[in-house]
């Protein structure tokens, strides 16, 4: 069985669809590594670029350090859509969707790619931004890492829909469904 392979509710999968699809709507995601034998997660912002997630950092970073090492990656993006109260506690869940991306990473070297990859992370957080700013100077670009990881090895899984409730709390005189969850950004605060 490979990793990606859903072994809890394999009935939850995803298809390539919507990997990219929660990769773009997902404002960050988590990076795993092992270094010096120790498990580490690190959160980040990301870009897709086709079948290609890009990250970025100061090349002095661990994650852009160990990545560019050629250590292998475990990216996780979650949207957490609605929060599942059942009538029993046990039955709580919560409606998401998520992707797991294993593989290794490569250093971009290429000047067009790594200058496209940062217009991809700048439009992923805030559409529209790289056209209204200063774009990177050659010093900023050699103190900027961008690294490369295909979206090959990968899951998706999602749950939606209300609690799925057990015989002995049909009667119960307890509320039950779904609280939606979103993430919405407020009004802008000027500097």
């Amino acid at each position: 069985m490979t990793r990606t392979a859903l072994r809890r509710h394999p009935e939850r999968a995803a298809d390539l669809a919507t990997v990219r699809a929660v990769l773009d709507e997902a404002l960050h995601c988590h990076v795993g590594l092992v270094r010096d034998g120790a498990p580490v997660v690190l959160p980040t912002i990301h870009a897709r670029i086709d079948d290609t997630l890009y990250l970025h950092g100061s090349p002095a970073a661990g994650l852009l350090r160990d990545g560019r090492k050629g250590l292998e990656l475990c990216v996780t993006a979650t949207i957490v859509d609605g929060l599942v109260l059942a009538k029993s506690v046990f039955s709580h869940s919560m409606n998401y969707r998520s992707v797991v991306l294993f593989g290794t990473a490569r250093r971009v070297t290429d000047a067009p790619e790594k200058l496209a990859g940062l217009k991809a992370v700048t439009e992923h957080v805030a559409p529209g931004r790289w056209c209204a700013a200063r774009r990177p100077t050659e010093r900023e670009l050699r103190e900027t890492e961008v690294l490369a990881l295909p979206i090959a090895e990968v899951s998706a899984k999602v749950r939606s829909g209300p609690p799925v409730e057990g015989p002995l709390d049909a009667e119960l005189d307890v509320w039950s469904g779904v609280i939606p969850v979103s993430l919405v950004r407020g009004e802008p605060i000027p500097a």
